[in-house]
């Protein structure tokens, strides 16, 4: 029997599981909860960074992904340092917030979309601070960065994230997923770390990092993956990483 007062007991958690899912399906799924979250409000969508590279062949075309689903229903707004292609407003993100709500409007935002962009900022948590400005309360971020990667530099490469530095980065949004991506053309593969059907974002969850994303090579084997280079490389590690990307579905707080 538990006496007056005593907490209850603490319930049993489940385990740990390490769902196989995609980017594709993960995408669909932001953008049901934009539609479920918005109701018959034409929603209000940014991309950061909408500009497209010749090195983006594996990124996707959001305003075409967003006319699919909401035909002319939807706003969308794209946003980059320079002028080209699918850019309807040259802003700085990391800028003084009234500088960035001068070019955008005042009007909050319903899905704010920033894949493969904070790596080349020189200030990222400006950038999330602005981030979360721009959102209504109960809009969504879709943010997605590369925790290994090769250099690249567009227009400069300084930074690299996990799952939990994105966390305190994005102090006002609360989590609702987030997974692992890989970066090979036409290899569309992602997978969720859940505990109960809810992303576990403990830090003994990152282990799984370690676990399942890392390869170790012997050292005999280490030589003959660098004898089969086209060009030299110069052996440091005998610890590879292949090129993995984290992903962070938030919501604004109220």
């Amino acid at each position: 029997m538990r006496a007056a007062g005593d907490a209850p007991p603490a319930q049993p958690r489940g385990e740990l599981r390490v769902v196989g899912t995609s980017v594709t399906r993960e995408v669909e799924r932001l953008l049901d909860q934009t539609a479920e979250a918005s109701g018959r409000r034409a929603p209000r969508i940014l991309q950061v960074g909408s500009r497209p590279l010749a090195s983006d062949r594996n990124e996707r075309n959001w305003r075409a992904l967003v006319a699919r689903r909401f035909g002319s229903h939807a706003r969308f707004v794209g946003i980059d340092l320079q002028e080209g292609t699918n850019v309807d407003h040259v802003v700085d993100i990391c800028g003084p917030p009234r500088k960035v709500l001068g070019k955008l409007g005042e009007e909050p935002f319903d899905l704010v979309i920033c894949c493969h962009v904070l790596e080349h900022t020189r200030h990222p948590g400006k950038a999330a601070r602005n981030i979360e400005r721009v959102l209504r309360p109960g809009g969504m971020a879709y943010v997605a960065t590369p925790w290994s990667q090769a250099f690249h530099a567009a227009p400069d490469d300084y930074w690299r994230f996990s799952v939990r530095g994105l966390m305190l980065m994005f102090e006002r949004l609360d989590i609702v997923s987030s997974f692992y991506s890989g970066g090979d053309v036409g290899l569309d593969v992602a997978y969720r770390v859940e505990r109960d059907g809810k992303p576990d974002l403990e830090p003994q969850a990152a282990g799984v990092e370690q676990g399942l994303f890392q390869l170790v090579l012997d050292h005999e084997d280490n030589r003959a993956v660098l004898a089969r280079q086209a060009t030299e490389r110069l052996p440091v590690s005998r610890t590879y990483l292949p090129t993995l990307f984290v992903n962070l579905v938030g919501r604004r707080k109220a």
